[in-house]
């Protein structure tokens, strides 16, 4: 069973709090795995190999464009959230789910590689040098992950509508010479954020051969012991 909660729009300050207490609390069997799914506002995350150097423009530009840094402990290098991008974390125990971490990460890019055939018919694809899945040379998804005392924190960015042209603030990821698309370019087509949500759950659901159940912000906020923002 995992519990997945659609968050809506979340400062990313705030979700990384709430991810470190789900982290703890699963660590310890209190809960079962969790996915939260959300957006977050403008920020540029820089992962543990991430370098300064791949974001672009000095920190003090991106605050006037209302765009803020964070450096954290996920796995990768640099990337961009922002509306219209579908984030989820898992807090996962992935030896519930896979063999191990290389497993748990195919796994997790199997999910949208399923999702983009069977929803869409795009051919998607991994690439052997770089996480995460790709439309020919474009990546969609982005992927890092920490994962400590076998859970899972961190997760993924699936472009759903999401502005690329916000991506010239960095070299996405630290690759240069790849590009990044999104679901609505692919499509060229109007998109829901919750059906997008229900085909990533659905895939979920069909790859980890897991029951999904959904359950509104409130019965995650309580079953944590912490108000709802």
């Amino acid at each position: 069973m995992v519990y997945t909660v659609n968050l809506g729009l979340v400062p990313y300050t705030r979700a990384l709090e709430l991810q470190q207490i789900l982290h703890q609390k699963r660590v310890a069997g209190d809960i079962p795995d969790v996915l939260l799914l959300l957006e977050h506002p403008p920020v540029i995350t820089v992962g543990k190999s991430g370098k300064d150097q791949n974001i672009l423009f000095p920190e003090v530009v991106l605050q006037q464009n209302g765009i803020t840094v964070e450096h954290i402990n996920r796995g990768g290098d640099v990337t961009f959230h922002g509306p219209g991008q579908l984030v989820g974390y898992p807090i996962f125990h992935i030896l519930s789910h896979s063999k191990g971490v290389k497993d748990f990460v195919f796994r997790m890019e199997e999910v949208f590689i399923h999702l983009l055939a069977k929803y869409y018919q795009i051919q998607s694809r991994r690439d052997v040098a770089y996480t995460g899945v790709w439309v020919d040379d474009s990546k969609i998804t982005a992927m890092g992950f920490e994962i400590r005392k076998y859970v899972s924190m961190h997760g993924f960015a699936f472009n759903v509508t999401t502005d690329l042209t916000q991506f010239r603030w960095i070299n996405p990821c630290g690759i240069i010479g790849k590009g990044v698309t999104s679901l609505a370019k692919l499509t060229g087509k109007p998109l829901s954020m919750n059906t997008v949500i229900d085909e990533v759950t659905a895939s979920f659901q069909t790859v980890f051969s897991v029951e999904m159940k959904i359950i509104p912000p409130a019965q995650l906020f309580s079953m944590v012991g912490i108000k709802q923002p």
